[in-house]
């Protein structure tokens, strides 16, 4: 989708953001996608600054942020009923299947996800 490389989680942005992990600042360095859930998850922090917005816009502002439509919406559905996850966690996998961008993730829930192309990150 958009020439993106991988569909990306929010703690993988976070990560980047705190420069922990030249794995996961090489995949930074890559055409990434990013769910409008982790738009939101990073931008919603409590107390962020006005220095920590700018950092973040600059960053998204270099991705294809991918809406919340019906089809992604069904298949976030379908991933709670399945798995059990959480509604941003599974709006977020959705985002991933529907655009059929590899998913970038630190968080282990996310492997026992079938239909996702799961690039698990492991920073330990």
């Amino acid at each position: 989708m958009d020439g993106s490389d991988f569909l990306v989680d929010t703690n993988i942005l976070i990560y980047g953001l705190e420069g922990s992990s030249d794995t996961v600042l090489s995949i930074l360095n890559c055409s990434i996608a990013v769910s409008i859930i982790s738009e939101i998850e990073l931008l919603g922090k409590k107390n962020i600054t006005s220095e920590e917005v700018t950092v973040i816009q600059n960053l998204l502002n270099d991705c294809t942020i991918i809406d919340l439509n019906d089809k992604i919406k069904q298949i976030a559905i379908r991933l709670i009923q399945i798995y059990s996850l959480k509604v941003p966690d599974a709006i977020i996998a959705a985002s991933s299947i529907y655009t059929g961008l590899p998913f970038v993730s630190c968080d282990t829930a996310f492997k026992k996800v079938k239909e996702l192309d799961l690039v698990h990150v492991s920073l330990y």
